[in-house]
């Protein structure tokens, strides 16, 4: 951090490749909330398009920072650059086609209060397809079925924790806030570059980390179907990644003594259901790509 600024309350620290329009409308999702207490850093992984550049290099407002890298680093090292220049209380990593609703971090302030040592927060999140629709599609109903039921809001932390997302990720990465002690003290894997979320998450869990989740519904996530993580299930990649992922948490958990969370993660029946759904596109694919 640069000397005698402030941290701010909330960090929203955006890893940006795309469309500079849903950038546009990201920003002004920050720009609009209604607790100023925060400040935005865009992480432009050397876009082709340097639209972004030119209206956020100098932008009038000074919570507004924009970095640009000098060579496209990549998805994992991007995010790796905005971990290292984050410096909130809390930080969000924002996607570039999602959005704040007004009131995103007067909310965390609210929960943050009442539990000031939880290390990560899930806010209520609205599902909007391409065009700004609200979707629920399989994902999201799915995700719903995981997610821990009972009054809001729900505090998970420990084997319960583990065990929970080990059954299935039901959380939504963009919109988490985490506490920015964690986030110093946690990198991004780089050989996980589909699930890097879900790993990041676990170090946390593992070291400790208390889950809060909001009732209130303050996060719009943009779904695409050609989304990085749904190209990737069709290639196979995701699950690939997922087998050498999950068969290292069975070791992690079971040398902490979560046995129960380890044999949740050696069954990891989710994301096997999910393979065997995806099972003929995968093939498809393959096979068109080996026969040219």
């Amino acid at each position: 951090m640069e000397p005698g600024r402030t941290v701010p309350f909330l960090h929203v620290v955006l890893p940006y490749w795309g469309d500079p329009d849903l950038l546009d409308r990201a920003v002004d999702s920050v720009l609009g909330q209604s607790d100023p207490d925060w400040r935005l850093t865009i992480v432009d992984d050397h876009y082709p398009d340097l639209r972004a550049q030119e209206t956020y290099a100098d932008h009038p407002d000074s919570r507004i920072d924009y970095l640009r890298n000098s060579e496209n680093i990549g998805l994992t090292r991007n995010f790796e650059r905005c971990r290292t220049v984050a410096d909130g209380e809390l930080v969000t990593f924002l996607g570039g086609d999602d959005l704040l609703l007004p009131t995103y971090v007067a909310e965390l302030r609210s929960t943050r209060a009442r539990h000031p040592h939880a290390t990560i927060f899930q806010p209520g999140v609205r599902v909007i397809d391409s065009t700004g629709e609200p979707s629920f599609g399989l994902g999201e109903r799915v995700k719903a079925w995981l997610a821990p039921s009972g009054p809001r809001p729900v505090v998970l932390s420990g084997e319960d924790l583990a065990t929970s997302l080990m059954r299935g990720n039901w959380l939504y990465w963009p919109s988490l806030a985490i506490a920015g002690a964690a986030v110093d003290r946690h990198s991004f894997r780089t050989d996980l570059p589909i699930i890097l979320d879900l790993a990041f998450i676990m170090d946390m869990v593992l070291d400790g980390a208390e889950l809060v989740v909001l009732d209130a519904v303050t996060f719009c996530y943009r779904r695409h179907d050609d989304s990085a993580s749904s190209v990737s299930s069709l290639q196979g990649r995701r699950f690939d990644d997922e087998k050498l992922f999950y068969r290292e948490m069975v070791e992690r958990l079971s040398a902490c003594g979560w046995h129960r969370a380890a044999g949740v993660a050696r069954r990891r029946v989710v994301s096997r259901l999910h393979e065997l759904s995806l099972f003929p596109g995968i093939l498809r694919r393959r096979l068109r790509h080996r026969n040219g």
